[in-house]
């Protein structure tokens, strides 16, 4: 099942998520306002001519596992590696007395609340949409969210848990782990197996993922890229 992990985004786009997805047979996307990222069936030699046609001018998208030559129509914004990592821990206990609420994600206050912290904290691709990809919980002060954890990609049994994120000026409370704690919990009383994304340069989480239980199962290359033609 671990050739699942290796090109995630694909089986996802491809499989469970292709109702969110655009493109064809070698090629897709998730859908404008979910996360920009792309999925090729092939993802060492992406077929940017099949998904070309399926983005704007100047949208740019996150594509996992190529570092080949850029394309012509495309442009190069950045570039790095992340860890894929995959649960190896124990399951984590119940907390039925945190308050974590559920994201609505027909909710459009919801919506941009998440979208707003996400773009403060830079947790990774995120758009208006992406809390409809999966179960995303939440810790709010008052009617503030100041922390969040969620699920994006979807490929059987492999679950993504993505959008963990706290505001700056509430950080060091442990909230988003908690949140986390309690997304790993229902992935694996559902026989899921949770995964989940971070950059090489982020040593802070990489370090806290490894203790929580997470281990690596391989560093990828990542690139962000606009359609500039």
């Amino acid at each position: 099942m671990t050739q699942l992990l290796d090109n995630i985004f694909w089986h996802s786009l491809s499989g469970a998520q292709a109702h969110f997805a655009e493109g064809e047979a070698s090629a897709r996307r998730y859908a404008k306002g979910f996360s920009p990222i792309l999925g090729f069936a092939d993802a060492q030699h992406p077929d940017f001519q099949a998904i070309t046609p399926y983005c704007e001018l100047g949208e740019q998208f996150y594509c996992a596992g190529w570092s080949g030559t850029i394309p012509t129509g495309w442009q190069l914004v950045a570039e790095s590696t992340m860890y894929r990592m995959v649960w190896d821990g124990v399951i984590p206990p119940d907390e039925p007395d945190f308050q974590a609420r559920l994201l609505d994600p027909f909710n459009q206050q919801d919506a941009e609340q998440a979208m707003t912290l996400a773009q403060l904290t830079n947790p990774g691709p995120f758009g208006l949409r992406t809390i409809e990809l999966g179960e995303y919980l939440a810790y709010f002060d008052n009617t503030k969210l100041v922390a969040m954890a969620g699920e994006r990609s979807f490929a059987p049994p492999y679950r993504e848990v993505s959008g963990v994120c706290t505001h700056p000026n509430y950080q060091g409370q442990g909230w988003a782990k908690r949140l986390m704690h309690k997304i790993i919990r229902r992935q694996l009383l559902a026989n899921e197996i949770p995964f989940l994304h971070v950059m090489r340069s982020n040593d802070t989480a990489h370090a806290l993922y490894l203790r929580m239980g997470f281990r690596d199962y391989c560093e990828t290359a990542v690139r962000v890229i606009r359609r500039c033609e």
